[in-house]
Formats: C-alpha cells, sequence, structure tokens
C-alpha cells in the first residue's frame, strides 16, 4: 500500500477519467468491476487506462470485487469545530439515516490538516465503497480527485472544475441575499458582514450574496467585510473589527448562527443594543439561534436533508445508477424573530 503523495508525477485514476471523458467516479467503477456500466464507457476508461500506463495503488478488497457494505463519511475539520457546532450533529443524523435504511455500515473518518494522506491511504485500502465528504475546506478538496473510488460531497467542493463531482449543496447565496434584502426593507443602510472561511463554498457564496444584494463588488466597501471561521470566538473578534472600522454600522449579516453568538457578546460589550441600534441575522437556523438574546433572525437551511440527500447520491453513484456528476441545490427560507 503506498502513501499518497500529492506531487507524485504518475498517472492518477483523475487522469484516466479526464482522457476517458467521464468522472473519476466512473472511472472508478470501472475500475472496481461495478455492474450498471455502459459498454462503451467500459472501454473508454480500459483505453485510457493502457494508454497512460496506469496503475491502480490501492490494495485488493477482501473476496476480489465483492463490496464491503461499508462507505467513510470524512469530516475535514478540526476537532474543535466538529464538538462545538451544532451543524454537525445535525447533518450526521440525515447521513446516519439514510445508511442504516439501506443497510449499510459508516466509519467516521476526521480528515485533519495533518492526517491527510493517513485518510487517504485509509480509503484507498479497499477498506470501503465510496466516501462522503462534509464540511470540505480547499486543502481537502485538492486531493478528492486522487480518491481512487466513488465519492460524493455534502457542500459544493472547492475544487478547480466542481463540476466534476456529485455534490448537494444548499442556496448558500441566495439565502445571503433574502437575509440583506431583509434588513434593507427595514431601513438599515449600513450594513456589514461576518463573512465565512476563505477557503470554504459557504463562505464564499454566503459573501457573494451579501455583495449581489448590497449592489455588487464596485459598491461594497471592504471595511464593511470581516471574516471568521464559523466559530463564535472568530465572529466576536470579527465585530470588534467592524466596530473599529464602521462605527455607524446599523446591521450585520453573519454567515452562520455560532458566529453570532460571538457577534451579539461583542456588541453587549460595546454598549449597542440589538436590534434597536444594530439589527443582526445569522445563518444556519440552529437550536442556538431560538435561545440568543435576542432570539436571533436567520437564515434556515435544511441540514438534515442535506445529509440524507448526499448519502442517497452516494448510493446511486456506488450502485452505478448515476451515470452522471450531479449537482443538487436545496433552497433556503428566511427566519424572522426580535434580533432583526
Amino acid at each position: 500500500m503506498t502513501v499518497l503523495d500529492l506531487s507524485d508525477p504518475r498517472p492518477t485514476l483523475a487522469d484516466v477519467a479526464r482522457a476517458a471523458g467521464v468522472s473519476p467516479a466512473t472511472a472508478s467503477r470501472v475500475l472496481n468491476g461495478f455492474p450498471k456500466v455502459r459498454d462503451r464507457t467500459r472501454r473508454q476508461v480500459e483505453q485510457a487506462v493502457r494508454a497512460l500506463g496506469y496503475v491502480r495503488q490501492r490494495a485488493a478488497r477482501a473476496g476480489d470485487g465483492q463490496r464491503t457494505g461499508t462507505v467513510a463519511v470524512v469530516l475535514c475539520e478540526d476537532s474543535l469545530r466538529l464538538f462545538s457546532d451544532p451543524f454537525f450533529g445535525r447533518i450526521m443524523g440525515g447521513i446516519h439515516r439514510e445508511f442504516t435504511a439501506a443497510g449499510v455500515q459508516v466509519v467516521v473518518l476526521m480528515m485533519q490538516a495533518a492526517a491527510q494522506a493517513t485518510t487517504f491511504r485509509y480509503l484507498g485500502g479497499g477498506h470501503v465503497d465510496g466516501a462522503l465528504f462534509v464540511s470540505t475546506h480547499a486543502r481537502c478538496t485538492m486531493a478528492l480527485s486522487q480518491a481512487e473510488l466513488p465519492i460524493v460531497s455534502a457542500g459544493r467542493p472547492m475544487a478547480p472544475d466542481p463540476t466534476r463531482y456529485t455534490y448537494v449543496d444548499v442556496d448558500n447565496r441566495g439565502g445571503a441575499v433574502a437575509a440583506v434584502r431583509h434588513l434593507q426593507a427595514a431601513g438599515r443602510r449600513r450594513i456589514t458582514t461576518v463573512a465565512g472561511p476563505k477557503d470554504m463554498a459557504p463562505g464564499r457564496d454566503r459573501l457573494a450574496g451579501y455583495v449581489a444584494a448590497i449592489g455588487g463588488p464596485g459598491v461594497v466597501d471592504p471595511g464593511s467585510v470581516a471574516h471568521g471561521d464559523f466559530g463564535q470566538a472568530s465572529g466576536e473578534h470579527a465585530m470588534r473589527r467592524l466596530l473599529d472600522r464602521r462605527p455607524d454600522l446599523d446591521a450585520v449579516f453573519v454567515a452562520s448562527d455560532v458566529m453570532a453568538l460571538g457577534v451579539l457578546r461583542a456588541l453587549r460589550r460595546a454598549g449597542r443594543r440589538v436590534p434597536d441600534d444594530v439589527a443582526v441575522i445569522g445563518f444556519d437556523n440552529s437550536p442556538i439561534s431560538r435561545t440568543t438574546d435576542p432570539p436571533l433572525t436567520t437564515v434556515s437551511q435544511p441540514v438534515e436533508a442535506l445529509g440524507g440527500r448526499s448519502a442517497a447520491e452516494l448510493l446511486a453513484v456506488i450502485d452505478g445508477t448515476a451515470e452522471r456528476p450531479r449537482r443538487v441545490v436545496l433552497g433556503t427560507t428566511l427566519v424572522v424573530r426580535e434580533s432583526a
């Protein structure tokens, strides 16, 4: 078994897929002998393998050609956020229900920065039939094409060409637009934002929605934007920066409810009343949004459905019933409470 080296010049499964004109998941199904693959597709992949001199670097499964009945859920986050953000408990609930109903065993892998090679060595060892990636930072999706098995991403992957992968996402941009327009309709004119991480699609897409609603890149003042990491402490620090830069701000759109907790704390410490002085809107509609003081107006995303649909899409890829990469986007809704 070979440890994955992303700088390895040898041809990869992604190279085979590109040469054959198919997705990496389809190429993997051909190499794994999965049924329900068109003869023409199989020939294209086999020709690409011969032309490139591709050699598989994974161990054969027990009972060669047989499925393991197990899938991996790869959590691309540091442990601190995994155990402090309710998002992960909710999405794992949806994932677990779908796989349990299908009689599939789940292995959970925590893919932290220092463990990336170890994680992909496990995934390439024939232990699982497929992998579902959750909370994919850029550092994780850079290696998605190296995974020699069916994969699905819960959330749009931060890859150069995300359309190569099956993923299930929520309408992060549309949700952000709805939040900012609600603030504008309430008469707020100096609207700022605490955006999410730059290396994650939800962070980028929610910021893009804010920018679009304000009036576009040429209209938004860069000083009205501060970034956090979706954690509470980062939300508090970002809000302090915004207050220093824009002391006259009258609203803030926050890219997650957990960061909004920090925002509310910073505003209290600064003597700003919510919503009288500053209106606040979060994103997630997590359970904590109903217990903040005041209760948090927030964008509701269907987290459990996101997990369940992502799991269902992975099962379809494994079974060969999802021939092409699919892109599923679930809707969001604004839940109005007392903070805005």
